[in-house]
């Protein structure tokens, strides 16, 4: 099992959204001594209770503090950038950085109304994604009608399964990374492997899962370890914004306090969709869902309230990894060379 981790840069209650950032650093750097494979930083515009909105700026600083992990964007959400610019951006990291950078794109809009207008694009027609994505990959791989600089070896590209983007994946030949209700949709998941088209960066599909993973000495702990950002979910279907994540303690507080039928099933809906319980059981249900769905990497979301529970629940996952483990994948690592090639 190769695992990874994404940190979306949650905030927490009394934190400022600087402090929040600082974590994600820090938390990278520890992700990088426990050997995982890849660290990925997540693009949100204007949501409160979420810091990171530039994951290339992000991880020029955590590419300075780290050595080995690689280092990618999930993602780069194609409709909010211009597709030269994105290039621009994963080739400087991985001038920076060669050989550990990954650029993962994505096909989501703001997150509200006016944040769609402030960014300048409020919807998607036809085959707009798909168009932009292969501008990027043009200018990525030096096909475009102009060079983008800094010219070197272009990192890989994966597609996050937004806006059909499994699909595209599947046509384009590129690794997929999975989430939510899909990772457990095996008839989309089959089509990804059996339309998928080798190519000469990819000779066979990469699936990667997403999920939410809460460990703990107990399954009814690690459910509570989730209520945090399951509360806050349930919260913006109300409010229209994701906000800070609150102690463990008072969101129990808050679900006794309340009647509303579609918030607790928000909350419950949240919770089903993770993975969580003791370390036997977690293993158990991990290994399960990667030989159920044939996928080669699991990109964890470990999220609470409380950052030393973050850190246990990351080190028992790092135990899931041998270094045989880490070195098996769809890339060489940085250690032979950085060449983006298939082993």
């Amino acid at each position: 099992m190769r695992v990874s981790l994404l940190d979306r840069s949650r905030t927490r209650e009394g934190d400022s959204d600087a402090e929040s950032i600082a974590t994600t650093v820090e938390r990278a750097v520890r992700a990088d001594e426990l050997g995982f494979h890849r660290f990925w930083t997540a693009e949100h515009h204007a949501v409160p209770g979420i810091a990171g909105a530039a994951p290339t700026v992000l991880l020029a600083a955590i590419g300075a503090r780290t050595r080995r992990v690689r280092l990618g964007t999930g993602g780069v959400m194609v409709p909010n950038h211009n597709p030269l610019v994105i290039a621009e951006q994963a080739l400087l990291l991985e001038a920076l950085y060669p050989g550990r950078i990954d650029l993962g794109l994505g096909g989501s809009l703001g997150f509200t109304a006016p944040i769609r207008r402030a960014l300048g694009r409020t919807a998607l027609h036809g085959d707009d994604y798909p168009i932009e994505v292969e501008r990027v990959r043009e200018y990525l791989e030096g096909r475009a009608e102009i060079t983008a600089r800094p010219d070197v070896g272009p990192p890989p590209v994966f597609l996050l399964a937004v806006r059909g983007g499994l699909a595209l994946a599947a046509e384009l030949g590129l690794p997929a990374v999975v989430g939510g209700p899909t990772v457990r949709d095996e008839p989309r998941l089959a089509a990804y492997f059996r339309d998928f088209r080798p190519n000469a960066t990819a000779s066979e599909p990469y699936l990667v899962l997403n999920v939410d993973v809460s460990v703990a000495d107990t399954e009814e702990r690690a459910r509570e370890l989730l209520l945090p950002d399951a509360w806050a979910y349930a919260e913006s279907r109300d409010v229209g914004e994701f906000r800070a994540q609150r102690p463990v303690g008072e969101v129990r507080r808050l679900l006794d306090g309340t009647t509303r039928e579609r918030k607790l099933k928000a909350v419950d809906d949240w919770v089903a969709g993770a993975l969580f319980g003791t370390p036997e059981q977690v293993e158990a249900s991990l290994t399960e869902l990667v030989e159920r769905t044939g996928a080669s990497e699991v990109l964890a979301n470990v999220s609470t309230y409380d950052r030393d529970e973050v850190r246990r629940t990351d080190e028992f996952l790092a135990s899931l990894q041998t270094p045989e483990r880490i070195a098996v994948g769809p890339y060489v690592r940085p250690d032979t060379g950085g060449a983006h090639v298939r082993r």
